[in-house]
């Protein structure tokens, strides 16, 4: 099984970028037949990335593909809409490593842990500050294979 995660910017400003997003996941597809995608849904390039997995799933029914929403913690929103996140992941998780985690670090560690878990991580850094730097700074660190897509 392959695991891969992404790590972005909030905003895109890249009109080219969805495109770039479906040509790398079908190239990580030819790799295997069981994927599992992490995905975080904190700003506008998470929300490609989580459209860009269900199209491939739709594209590709033969292959085992699973799409992971992964919080920092528990959020209100998942209970109010409990459907709607329900038929857009596969699952749910909150690491058990973040249960005593105070929330103003709670993303920072939320992020290493799917680098951890990953052996992609697909992102768009444009900026060398933020969150999504700190995170492709750590895979880089921990050796992960890394398509940044605001190189492309």
């Amino acid at each position: 099984m392959i695991s891969c995660t992404f790590a972005g910017h909030r905003e895109v400003y890249d009109c080219r970028l969805d495109n770039l997003l479906e040509l790398t996941i079908e190239n990580i597809l030819k790799k295997d037949n069981s994927f599992v995608f992490y995905c975080g849904d904190m700003g506008e390039f998470d929300k490609m990335c989580s459209v860009a997995v269900r199209t491939a799933k739709r594209r590709h029914p033969e292959l085992d593909i699973k799409l992971m929403l992964v919080l920092p913690y528990m959020m209100s929103k998942i209970n109010t809409d409990k459907y709607f996140y329900e038929n857009l992941y596969d699952e749910v998780i909150i690491p058990i490593e973040l249960s005593d985690v105070h929330y103003k670090s709670a993303i920072t560690k939320r992020n290493r842990w799917i680098v951890d878990e990953s052996d992609f991580l697909i992102a768009y850094v444009y900026k060398e500050y933020g969150g999504a730097y700190t995170t492709l700074k750590y895979a880089c660190r921990k050796k992960k294979e890394i398509i940044n897509l605001a190189n492309s």
